[in-house]
């Protein structure tokens, strides 16, 4: 048994944990709409475009324990992951989605996009739009904020990860730290040979909370027609 002051330390350590996660975000008066678009390299070729099917907004603490993990694992610093824990951040989670391609429209499925190895993809680009929840008769409005994650800064944590033993779920983030990719390490057998792929699983975006009024002009048929398919 601890002494008395150690007790009431972890009884106290242990309501602030509850009362942080009970805590309303100012996300959660918005509804959200988040588009993925995979672009190519190819100019030619048009984008994947994908909806996320549901936008899951969350406190930054309830993901503390992947953040500091990406710290152990050198993926960035441990100075910048306490400042962005400290911030009065919004996560924007995006667990499912479904193709705008009109062949397959309307058919929701897990996140599953095999990002590595492969050289074609030139970035991601994650499109957010919001409104006031309850505010149905109201188009959903464009945020003014930027969420892109380039191949060269995804694949050198990819290569990094390489040398892991660990079979868990990898956390990746580009250089701003606004977008968050949790992906699925697969070994896959050939008759030949062995090769290891990395598929993106979910997705996060991370936006400061004061931004989440920052609304820009135009709707989303606007922003969505330089990656729309054909």
């Amino acid at each position: 048994m601890g002494d008395p002051t150690s007790r009431r330390n972890q009884t106290r350590n242990r309501l602030r944990a509850q009362l942080r996660k009970k805590r309303e975000s100012l996300a959660d008066q918005f509804d959200f709409k988040i588009y993925i678009a995979f672009v190519f390299k190819e100019k030619k070729k048009k984008s994947a475009l994908f909806e996320v099917a549901e936008v899951v907004p969350v406190m930054t603490n309830n993901y503390e324990e992947n953040i500091l993990r990406g710290v152990r694992d050198s993926n960035y610093s441990l100075e910048s992951s306490i400042e962005l824990l400290q911030k009065d951040v919004v996560q924007l989670h995006a667990p499912r989605y479904q193709s705008m391609r009109r062949d397959v429209i309307g058919c929701t499925q897990e996140m599953d996009f095999i990002l590595w190895p492969r050289n074609d993809i030139e970035k991601i680009v994650c499109l957010l739009f919001s409104r006031w929840k309850g505010a149905d008769d109201e188009p959903f409005r464009p945020v003014q904020a930027k969420f892109e994650f380039h191949h060269g800064d995804y694949e050198k944590q990819c290569l990094h990860a390489l040398g892991r033993k660990d079979k868990a779920g990898m956390v990746m983030n580009n250089p701003s730290q606004s977008v968050f990719l949790f992906m699925d390490r697969q070994h896959l057998q050939t008759p030949k040979t062995k090769a290891t792929v990395f598929k993106l699983c979910s997705l996060c975006l991370y936006l400061p909370q004061d931004q989440l009024t920052c609304w820009g002009v135009g709707d989303i048929e606007d922003h969505l027609r330089p990656y729309m398919p054909d």
